[in-house]
């Protein structure tokens, strides 16, 4: 079965639901869709967060219409 969907993990910075980590959380963008899933991986720097992003990824910097707590993504 063939693949039908992207994955990104996108990093936030303190947002309102994780006010004292940094986030990431994988998503899967099914259709043009974003999906959240429940993966998750936190930490107080955004280096630590960023070293537990799956490697092979590479790193996309916030645009400016993203949420302000948006820091990047990973493709």
């Amino acid at each position: 079965m063939a693949k039908n969907y992207l994955s990104v993990w996108t990093v936030f910075d303190h947002p309102t639901d994780y006010p004292d980590v940094f986030i990431a959380r994988k998503w899967l963008l099914v259709s043009g869709v974003a999906v959240p899933t429940h993966e998750t991986v936190t930490g107080p720097t955004l280096k630590s967060v960023r070293d537990k992003i799956p490697a092979g990824l590479h790193r996309f910097p916030r645009s400016p219409e993203d949420d302000v707590y948006i820091v990047e993504s990973w493709l």
